[in-house]
């Protein structure tokens, strides 16, 4: 997902999950923002809201952008380590501990 410098906001990544079909029941209402809000608390992420100035120059509400940190960088990574393709592009966990 693209993003800018100062992060991502949650109607960017719902859109991208929506397109991509990988969403698995996070775009519902409010159901997106409340995992961001965890992964925020479990410091996943950092939040902040932005500049009230850029908004009203584009003439809508603020968005509240998330950036990964350090220990979400290690979470994403993890999760991508233990996660393999199985036919038909479905993915299952991977076996551990079996050679």
């Amino acid at each position: 997902m693209q993003t800018s410098a100062d992060g991502f906001h949650g109607f960017l990544l719902a859109t991208r999950l929506r397109a991509t079909d990988d969403a698995m029941g996070l775009t519902a209402h409010g159901t997106l923002y409340k995992a961001l809000g965890r992964m925020t608390e479990a410091g996943l992420l950092e939040a902040a809201w932005e500049d009230p100035a850029i908004a009203e120059a584009a003439g809508r509400p603020r968005r509240k952008l998330y950036r990964v940190t350090p220990d979400g960088a290690i979470a994403i990574a993890s999760s991508r380590a233990s996660v393999t393709l199985a036919p038909f592009g479905r993915t299952r966990p991977a076996a551990r501990g079996l050679a």
